[in-house]
């Protein structure tokens, strides 16, 4: 199983979408994380309903610290996939594993009017799934270390 952590700011919204569509997409191969430096503690309603109706399960996701990946007992990480430039650029704890890193730019969609936040949701979402068929269609289980 290939262990990837999805990272931004305040794990409540593309990282949580990100750690949604990996556990979806990846089935049995991935294990999916996320993990937030400055959390907001919880999940905005918009996401989980944006999710649902995508198709993707958005049961037990909840909006974490990274400290809660990094710490004692973490599970080794594969990949670290970073979502927003404001995370890339803080000082990361030391991660589990020798993970490889990768970084994505995605657009903030809560940064928005509330009129907007809906399509917003929808277009973060489909970036993030094209991204993630395209990654997961790599064979993850060849990484040499």
């Amino acid at each position: 199983m290939y262990t990837i952590l999805a990272l931004c700011t305040g794990n409540a919204v593309r990282s949580i979408m990100a750690e949604a569509l990996l556990a979806e997409r990846g089935g049995a191969r991935v294990r999916a994380l996320s993990a937030g430096s400055n959390p907001r503690g919880v999940v905005p309603e918009a996401v989980t309903a944006t999710l649902v109706r995508a198709g993707i399960g958005a049961g037990g996701l909840r909006s974490k610290g990274w400290a809660e990946v990094a710490g004692p007992g973490a599970p080794p990480l594969d990949m670290v996939l970073t979502l927003c430039a404001g995370t890339a650029r803080e000082a990361a704890p030391v991660w589990p594993g020798r993970p490889v890193t990768v970084f994505w730019n995605i657009a903030d969609p809560s940064a928005r009017s509330a009129a907007e936040t809906d399509h917003a949701l929808r277009a973060c979402l489909a970036d993030l799934d094209a991204r993630m068929r395209a990654m997961l269609a790599l064979p993850l289980e060849r990484r040499t270390p």
